[in-house]
């Protein structure tokens, strides 16, 4: 049962009055996909990374020390790419649901939870 625009109103008013007061907390609550880790970058990074220490190690066998430095480099960079966050387009969060109006404002996640708690109380009754 979707929400009525009186409730839809006032979820969005208090999603604006919580980003308002407390934004780090809002952003926490958020719950983007772009703020989740890419299994990707992990293994894209750690190849990265394995590839770095092989040419630290060449490094260090030939007594090359900036040889070693590359690789050091290298590492870290293969570090870099294994914590970034992957940088997906805005396209699937600003898309609209189907079923509401045309030229409504994406919901966010903080709405999206409180809508799916919404639902799942009103299933249980």
């Amino acid at each position: 049962m979707p929400l009525s625009e009186h409730e839809q109103r006032l979820l969005e008013q208090l999603e604006q009055q919580l980003h308002a007061e407390d934004p780090k907390f809002a952003s926490a609550l958020s719950s983007a996909p772009s703020r989740s880790l890419s299994t990707r970058n992990i293994v894209i990074g750690v190849l990265v990374m394995i590839a770095g220490l092989l040419v630290l190690l060449a490094g260090v066998a030939t007594h090359l020390i900036l040889l070693g430095i590359l690789g050091f480099l290298v590492m870290g960079a293969g570090v870099y790419i294994a914590v970034s966050k992957p940088k997906f387009g805005d396209a699937a969060t600003s898309a609209a649901k189907p079923g509401t109006k045309a030229g409504s404002k994406a919901k966010s996640g903080f709405m999206n939870g409180l809508e799916e708690k919404w639902e799942e109380r009103r299933r249980e009754q």
